[in-house]
């Protein structure tokens, strides 16, 4: 797996830095659906943590997705990970306390098992210089997404080409225990209609990554 043609060390260059920056930074990765955007979050971690143990966190978009209630109370669960079924203005003011706050903050995780988020969970302490954060809609030119882009020291797009991106999406769904049909229905349905409003407009990347399979 590579990223412009080059391993994950060609991507170190532009994140290193962030860490030397006064105060907290906060590295936003987007993309859409299985583009390949939280491979590379949990890789450029991995790797950051081994330079420099103890300053580097990552807290997932994904942990503010509403809860698995509110959607059935909205009758969402169909549309579940489209904007609309996020707390956008919860995952801003969550951004900005990094931000500006000296002491410890505490975020919430997405938790796969139980497709529901678990409070508090993620801890960023003092030490912390750079916090990565990935999601689907972090430079969505839609409100309140469109907040979110100001509150980036840096951002970087994935993208991956449509076929590949899919079949990745319908191998993720069979993993989860879905049948091949309600799979692909998912893949074609709501998820491709995310990704399209993903890609037809990202807000300003610092850097785009093409993704290479």
């Amino acid at each position: 797996m590579s990223w412009h043609g080059i391993g994950l060390g060609g991507l170190l260059d532009p994140a290193l830095p962030l860490l030397d920056r006064p105060g907290r930074a906060v590295l936003g990765i987007a993309g859409a659906p299985a583009s390949g955007k939280s491979t590379l979050a949990a890789l450029l971690l991995a790797e950051l943590e081994r330079q420099r143990p103890g300053e580097v966190v990552g807290v997932g978009m994904d942990a503010f997705h509403l809860g698995h209630r509110v959607l059935v109370r909205r009758g969402q669960t169909g549309i579940k990970g489209a904007p609309e079924t996020f707390d956008a203005v919860g995952y801003l003011h969550l951004l900005h306390r990094i931000r500006t706050e000296t002491g410890t903050v505490y975020a919430p995780e997405f938790e796969r098992a139980i497709e529901d988020s678990l409070a508090h969970v993620v801890e960023i302490g003092p030490e912390v210089g750079l916090v990565v954060s990935e999601g689907n809609y972090l430079l969505l030119a839609e409100p309140p997404w469109d907040r979110v882009r100001g509150l980036l020291d840096e951002a970087w797009f994935v993208h991956l080409e449509d076929t590949e991106r899919q079949r990745r999406m319908v191998v993720r769904h069979l993993r989860h225990g879905h049948d091949p049909a309600d799979a692909e229905a998912r893949t074609y349905g709501n998820d491709e209609r995310n990704a399209r409003l993903v890609n037809a407009a990202p807000n300003r990347p610092d850097l785009w990554v093409e993704q290479r399979p």
